[in-house]
Parts: structure tokens; sequence; C-alpha cells
């Protein structure tokens, strides 16, 4: 590959902080990061907060690279990238671009602001280095049209980690035939184990859909539900389930409002299932299910010990230290979602109240911060992980790779309530493990379609 043909990519301060180790994502393709950016990452690497964290991660891969004997003029011509187990394809250079240095003038935006001067330098590289194409890499959308109306030819989002390019493509966990579905097929092998029934049936006789594990069948029936249990080359194994058998299903005195529900409740309930993740609309039931069958498994069944609830919280390791209390107490704040579940679940008691203290007690309810879950080992646990949507792809590996024997997660989350700053729907942690583990033969993913909170809150969700 010629010296022209080769890209320049301009990292904004975002990518790095969205993806550390982004320089080594380009292959054969040259990187340059200005010197704004390391001005950015030195202003959040000591603030208490996850995204310091990436920044510091991200300075590091820096010093490794551009760190020891290289000289100022080799860090500004650019050092080759080093090759990796997990990027053995790069060959391009990543450098440092001393945009403090350069007066930018024609056709340059008011330098007063660092994005400004990003996009400067883009546009002063764009020029140098023609007929080269340089590409601006952020994930600031206004950034992008910026960029573009300041003539800035390529201006890409950090799409490396993306698997789906629509959210609507995501997949829901279940797969609905059209009329009935055993007139799809006519050859159905039937296997009874115990109070279990297994079909098999030729997966030719099913259409060209994708299929997976754990994935749950259904048809336009009222009757006919299914999960999918094996998947060969020919042939495809589902558990015989039934929509009456789901609806029928309980679970700390919950029973499922739809099939949907049904299905969430069966996998949460499965010992077999070592991860629930649970997607749909606000008001669908995820976080009520969830604890439902959460304090089933604990305190009436006894599979396991103890229940911790956690989720990510915007700042939370600098006001946590403010608030009085212990962490549970510390916590309580940013997990109302999980006490309101609970008031729901003892509303009849007779002292709700003391109910709920009761169950904590009796299930050994325990509230944690994410920010203090690195390098533990759950044991024997029910982990809930709330508002999944707002964790990105390395928060949520952090938690999953916690897990130790004995423990079940349920991710829940709601890719159209993220807050983050730095994600979307199809950037999301919640979406990244969906796509990774539908294959996986320990999880299960439910889509729960349609809103039960009520009648105003469905509503809201379909004309808002």
């Amino acid at each position: 590959m010629g010296q022209d043909d080769r890209k320049l990519f301009v990292l904004d301060t975002n990518v790095l902080l969205h993806e550390p180790l982004a320089i080594y994502s380009f292959k054969e393709h040259d990187v340059v990061v200005p010197m704004t950016v390391l001005e950015e990452l030195d202003l959040i690497k000591d603030r208490k907060r996850d995204v310091s964290r990436d920044a510091r991660v991200a300075i590091r891969a820096l010093e490794d690279i551009l760190g020891g004997k290289t000289t100022p003029e080799q860090i500004v011509k650019g050092v080759p990238l080093p090759r990796r187990e997990d990027h053995a394809d790069v060959s391009g250079t990543l450098s440092i671009f001393p945009d403090h240095q350069i007066e930018f003038t024609i056709g340059s935006m008011p330098g007063d602001n660092n994005d400004n001067r990003i996009i400067n330098t883009a546009l002063h590289l764009q020029e140098l280095h023609q007929p080269r194409k340089v590409v601006l890499v952020t994930k600031d959308i206004n950034m992008r049209l910026k960029a573009k109306g300041a003539g800035i030819e390529q201006v890409e989002d950090y799409r490396t980690d993306q698997l789906i390019d629509d959210i609507r493509f995501l997949t829901k966990g279940f797969h609905r035939f059209e009329g009935d579905f055993w007139q799809h097929t006519d050859e159905v092998k039937t296997q009874s184990n115990g109070r279990h029934t297994v079909h098999s049936v030729p997966l030719e006789k099913l259409g060209e859909d994708l299929f997976y594990t754990n994935q749950y069948l259904l048809d336009d029936s009222s009757e006919f539900c299914g999960r999918i249990v094996d998947k060969t080359p020919t042939e495809l194994k589902f558990l015989d389930l039934g929509q009456e058998r789901l609806l029928n299903l309980e679970a700390w005195g919950i029973r499922p409002k739809n099939v949907y529900q049904g299905m969430a409740m069966q996998a949460l309930l499965d010992p077999d299932i070592d991860m629930v993740i649970l997607t749909g609309p606000a008001g669908c039931g995820k976080t009520l299910l969830a604890m439902a069958a959460a304090l089933e498994l604990v305190v009436e069944r006894g599979k396991y010990e103890k229940v911790i609830v956690t989720r990510n919280t915007p700042e939370i390791a600098e006001s946590i230290g403010f608030l009085p209390g212990t962490e549970e107490e510390k916590m309580t704040p940013w997990l109302a979602a999980i006490t309101d579940t609970l008031e729901v679940l003892h509303k009849n008691d007779v002292n709700p109240s003391g109910s709920m203290n009761y169950i904590m007690d009796k299930a050994n309810i325990q509230f944690k911060s994410i920010n203090f879950m690195r390098g533990r080992s759950i044991q024997n646990s029910v982990v809930i992980l709330d508002e999944c949507q707002n964790l990105t792809a390395s928060q949520i590996k952090t938690m999953i790779t916690r897990m130790g024997e004995g423990t079940k997660l349920i991710c829940s989350g709601n890719l159209a309530q993220i807050d983050s700053n730095y994600l979307t729907a199809v950037t999301s942690g919640l979406t990244y493990i969906v796509e990774r583990f539908k294959n996986f033969d320990g999880s299960a993913n439910i889509y729960l379609n349609g809103v039960v909170r009520s009648r105003l809150a469905e509503f809201a969700e379909e004309n808002l």
C-alpha cells in the first residue's frame, strides 16, 4: 500500500474515553492524537469517576509506544504501532500533533474551544497531506456536524466495537412464526424426560431465519411456546413449554401478565441459565420480575445465599462519600427502583415496612456500588445489574467476570433511556452483551414487549 493510500485518522478525546486502546483499531492506517486531546485526558484522569480510569489506560497506552528513547521529532513524524495479540494486523504509525504551536488561520474555527482546535488540526493536516485522505474520528454528533461545515471531507463515528448498525436489528430473544407452528413441519421427533418434552424438527423446514440456543419460539396461536435447547446444522431441538404453563409460573407471589413476562420468568427460575438479560420499554416489568425471581430463588428455594443489587450511577464516586451511613445506605438514593419493587411485593402484608426489613435481612439483600466490584469474586449469589444501558462494553465485561461458581446474573435495561454522554443505543454495553451472548448456552435474552405498569405509562411510551 502506497503512502497516499494510507489514511490519516485524527482522534477526538471521547474516542479514547470510549475505547482506551482505540489507537490499535486502524490496521495499516496512521493515527494522529492532537496535543489538545492529551490535555483533556490530563484534566479527566484525576477525577474520581469511571471515565477517569479509561483516561489513565489511554495515557498509559500512548506512553508505552511513545515513551522511552523516542525523540520529539519521531513523535511528531510518527512511531510504528507495535503488533498485539488481539490486533495482529496493525502496521500504521502513531504521532502527536503539536496543535498548540501552530497559528491556524485560513478557514479555521475560533481557537478558544478544544473541539475547534481539534477540527482545525484535521483541517491543517487535510491541506498539508493532500491528496491523502484525512479522517476526523469523534463520537460527538455536534462536533461531526461542525467539522463537516468547516470543510473536513471525511468525518466518522468510532464504530469498531459496534456489532449492529441499527437497534431494530437487535435480537429480541424470541422468534414468532406466522400462523400455526406445526404447519411449518410434518417431521417431528419427540422425547420425554420426566416432566419435560423435547421436540426435534428439521431446520430446513423452518425457513432461513437464524436460530440460537435458549431462543424462545412463538406462533400466532395462544398455545404454542418453546425454548431451543440444541441446534445442529440439520436439526433444531426445543423444549415444549406452552403459553398456558408459562402464564401459570409464580415467583414470590408474582405471576406473568403476558407471554413475554412468562418467558422471562421461565429463564429467571431455570437453574441451568447463568445469565438472563431483560430488555424492554419503561414499565414492562424488568425490575419487578428480577426481584421477585431473586427472592424466590434465595428465600423459598434456597438455591443461592444472597441477593446483590448494583447499577451504574452518574458521578457516584464523587458524590457517595458525602452521604451518611454505610455503603448500602449511601447507595439507597440510586436504587430506589429496587426498594419501590420490594414495597410492591409486600404491599398487602399487615406490616409492609416490617416485612421489607425482614426480607432484606432474610434474603441478605446487599446494595453495592459498581465502582467497588473490581477484583471481587461473587459466589452463590443472585446479582441484579440494573440500568445496564448506561454501561460501556468494558464495564459490563468487568461485572460479568466477577461472577463465580453458583452465581446467577440478571442484567436489565431500556435502550431508550441512555443517560451517558458517550453511548448510543447501538454502542451501549447492553446491546453488546445481547449480541455477544446470544450463542452462549448459559444465557437467555428476552425483550419484554408491552407496558404493564399502568395505562398512563403505556400511553406515554407509545405517544411521547
